[in-house]
């Protein structure tokens, strides 16, 4: 039986409310009958007539209408095709493989491929692999930032279905059918991106700009003089600064505070802050070169937090040494320079206030706790033996938090333990420390500045007096909300610092032969004995120990080295390899020996003894990482790289710890690093 087309819904209802109108008159007809017989057969004649000429109408109109209709839709589809073809917005088809199907104009114009261009999607987007397009594991839709030529698109990925759309059509089975095609869409966003990125380009920047050394270089300088080189030091910065378009205002003889834009400061990275270098440049007979320091706060929520950003930048770079700037957003902290070494301040007015403050803070409670690093070296107990004696002298209960005891401080360890001098809870592990913190107790940290390096980083949050002595430089991590925070990079050691407090805290202080040797060996073993990072107050400091019974024989004697640990020592030595001319690169085994990595440490310093050598970096694998001992002795800053590398330290003594690595990946890790500082001349 031939089929015809038929029509329904809402067209089909409006083609036959003639007839049901017709039907409606029938029924009215029909009533009137009962009423009027004459009345009821004029209105059924009336009838008849009617429904002659609609059904007439009807079967004459119904075949115009579907031709009308049919017309229509393919007007329609042609014109739906030609307008997705002629689509503004670059659109196009791909089947479930990624391959591309079918492109309107745009799409064409935008990849810049003829009409029929049939290849992967893959071959145009490097970056749009198959596993990220829409698939039949349930992710529908997609959408990816890519670049193509210079401009900067978002592409939309769609999934159709074609089986969902072979189930409405009655030429295709679509039963078992899982094919389906994807869509895409190109969204240009070249013009907003260069519009947010002008928005950021303008933003504020405030930078603080302090001179290091100012008394000591004006002093260095004839008095009539001092007027002339000030002038040349603002001459200078306020050129540079004017140099990218900035203001720049003195804020006190040698403080600056610098506005720019935000842009500028990528010009100011691209030299690496040449200021830097530029005022060490200026002789007007000064014998001390003047060097500055760098803090600028970017991308805050307001203006005022872009000026703490800096203000925290520019202590950084204070408490890193100075000679460096130091960008600090929101997200990170970024270093320049820091390749001097901090000139040692003659004064000890620093010393003598942060004293007194400690004093305070300390008759305020009840319970001292001294905490050091974690595999507390002689510098690090040393400088905690010497804040007991603080905490005691001022008659409060002290306690020396010391978990794992190593090789090179068992030694210093044995001379308290057992002592009937000193009570049997001198020394406490991290359970027994965390019993004793409260609300009355101060905790003092020496020799580490940097949380996740303590003995143990759960006191800082017991303890709500928190006191840092430490002579490390200062990095992005650091310890929060101290109530006292006394960094001295310049220092030797942590022993130094804590023999000039203990001078100044308590009047004419005594000190027993023990302690004095316990401080002495820190600064001995820090200064490889007097040889690195002395100044005229390591000596004062040596000296005050000395009087008060610290012994020379003694501490030789107890620092004599075990055969096996000289042997140890003397292999990582012989072993070592010369890389890049200038750096000594070895590895440390002694897995059988209690500290291993004190042996590479002391190895380092050795290869420093090697002609030629400017670092030397020692490699030891101890309980399941690396363990990197930079050292150097004034040609190469080994912190920055060791800060590359994830760990700190000195200008001249640094590590690093490395996990999930093994030996042969960590050096070739570190010499890829070196490699690259080399390349961009940042070491």
């Amino acid at each position: 039986m031939k089929k015809r087309i038929k029509l329904k819904g809402r067209i089909k209802r409006f083609v036959l409310f003639g007839i049901y109108l017709g039907i409606l008159l029938l029924a009215v007809d029909a009533a009137i009958y009962l009423i009027d017989f004459r009345a009821g057969l004029l209105l059924s004649g009336f009838t008849v007539v009617y429904f002659a000429i609609t059904l007439s109408l009807y079967f004459y109109n119904k075949p115009v209408i579907m031709n009308e209709l049919i017309s229509f839709a393919t007007e329609y589809g042609q014109i739906q095709r030609k307008l997705l073809r002629e689509l503004e917005l670059p659109y196009a088809l791909l089947d479930d493989s990624g391959k591309v199907i079918w492109t309107n104009i745009a799409f064409e114009s935008a990849v810049h491929q003829p009409k029929g261009y049939n290849k992967s999607i893959t071959a145009l987007f490097p970056t749009i692999t198959r596993d990220r397009l829409p698939d039949d594991s349930g992710v529908d839709e997609a959408q990816y930032e890519i670049t193509y030529e210079g401009r900067e698109y978002v592409a939309k990925f769609r999934k159709i279905s074609l089986r969902e759309m072979a189930e409405h059509s009655d030429m295709i089975d679509a039963r078992g059918y899982n094919g389906y095609l994807i869509a895409v869409y190109l969204f240009d966003e070249t013009a907003l991106h260069i519009a947010l990125q002008e928005l950021d380009d303008q933003s504020l920047a405030v930078g603080m700009i302090y001179l290091d050394n100012y008394e000591e270089a004006m002093e260095s300088v004839e008095e009539v003089r001092r007027s002339l080189l000030t002038a040349v030091i603002d001459r200078r910065v306020n050129r540079y600064i004017s140099s990218v378009d900035g203001i720049c205002k003195k804020l006190e003889k040698d403080k600056y505070l610098a506005i720019m834009r935000k842009k500028a400061i990528s010009q100011l990275q691209e030299s690496r802050f040449d200021l830097l270098e530029d005022v060490k440049t200026i002789k007007l007979g000064n014998e001390i070169a003047v060097t500055i320091s760098i803090g600028i706060g970017l991308d805050g929520l307001t203006y005022a937090q872009n000026y703490e950003f800096s203000r925290n930048a520019i202590d950084l770079a204070l408490g890193r040494g100075g000679d460096q700037a130091v960008i600090k957003t929101p997200e990170s902290i970024t270093y320049y320079g820091g390749k001097s070494q901090q000139v040692e301040k003659n004064t000890r007015v620093k010393a003598r206030v942060k004293a007194h403050a400690l004093k305070e803070i300390i008759t305020g409670k009840d319970r001292v706790l001294v905490m050091g690093h974690r595999m507390s070296d002689v510098d690090s107990f040393g400088a905690a033996v010497g804040i007991y004696r603080i905490a005691t002298t001022l008659g409060r209960k002290a306690h020396i938090v010391l978990n794992d005891t190593t090789s090179a401080v068992q030694p210093l360890v044995d001379i308290f333990r057992g002592n009937p001098e000193y009570e049997e809870d001198m020394i406490v592990d991290n359970q027994q420390a965390m019993e004793l913190a409260g609300s009355n107790t101060v905790l003092v940290v020496v020799d580490v500045n940097k949380p996740s390096l303590t003995e143990c980083p759960d006191l800082l949050r017991f303890c709500k007096s928190v006191v840092v002595l430490d002579h490390h430089r200062q990095g992005t991590e650091t310890i929060e909300n101290a109530t006292l925070s006394y960094v001295e990079p310049y220092a030797s050691s942590a022993c130094e610092m804590v023999s000039e407090i203990l001078q100044y805290t308590y009047e004419n202080i005594k000190i027993r032969s023990e302690e004095a040797d316990c401080m002495y060996s820190g600064i001995m073993i820090d200064t490889n004995n007097f040889m690195t990072k002395t100044g005229v107050r390591t000596f004062e400091a040596a000296a005050f120990l000395r009087r008060n019974g610290a012994d020379v024989t003694r501490v030789r004697k107890l620092f004599r080295e075990d055969a096996l640990e000289y042997k140890a020592k003397a292999d990582a030595v012989s072993q070592a390899e010369i890389y890049r001319q200038f750096f000594a690169i070895s590895v440390c085994m002694a897995e059988d020996l209690p500290s291993p990595t004190i042996i590479g440490a002391q190895a380092a310093n050795e290869l420093l003894n090697i002609k030629g050598i400017k670092a030397s970096f020692v490699l030891t694998d101890y309980q399941g990482k690396i363990y990197v001992s930079a050292r150097s002795i004034d040609e190469v800053n080994v912190q920055i790289i060791m800060e590359r590398m994830g760990g700190g330290g000195h200008l001249n003594t640094a590590a690093c710890q490395l996990e999930n690595i093994g030996l042969v990946e960590a050096i070739g890790e570190l010499k890829r690093t070196i490699d690259s500082m080399l390349e961009n001349n940042e070491i």
